[in-house]
């Protein structure tokens, strides 16, 4: 029974919402701190071609990030925002280049991927 697939979904759903959920609301109360050590100048540079200010890219992520956790924690749309979470986790490489950052976000790609993948007939739990 502790080995049930719908256990293990849900387990691994959850988890990997409070990380988005934790991440994102963070980024509503500390901006700077996310700004100032996390935001590579080069994105601050063209999000300021987009017309977009520094802080206004971090409350986007924030906001884009509590939707992921969201979607995750209420088991709706997590194929569309696990694939749209995967993609701003893959970016972040060239961004920011190749650090231990890396290791993390690796580790949250393979639990959105194992949502994705995950079988999603009603009998097989």
């Amino acid at each position: 029974m502790w080995q049930s697939l719908r256990f293990s979904h849900s387990i691994l759903r959850l988890t990997l919402a409070f990380v988005f959920f934790w991440f994102g609301v963070d980024k509503f109360f500390h901006p700077e701190y996310w700004l100032n050590a996390w935001m590579p100048e080069s994105v601050v540079t063209l999000a300021s071609t987009l017309g977009l200010s520094a802080v206004s890219l971090i409350y986007a992520l924030g906001v884009f990030e509590i939707l992921v956790g969201l979607s995750l924690a209420i088991n709706i749309f997590v194929g569309l925002f696990g694939f749209l979470a995967i993609v701003m986790l893959a970016v972040i490489p060239f961004f920011a280049g190749f650090n231990e950052v890396i290791v993390r976000d690796v580790g949250l790609i393979g639990g959105l991927l194992a949502l994705i993948f995950w079988p999603k007939r009603p009998g097989q739990f």
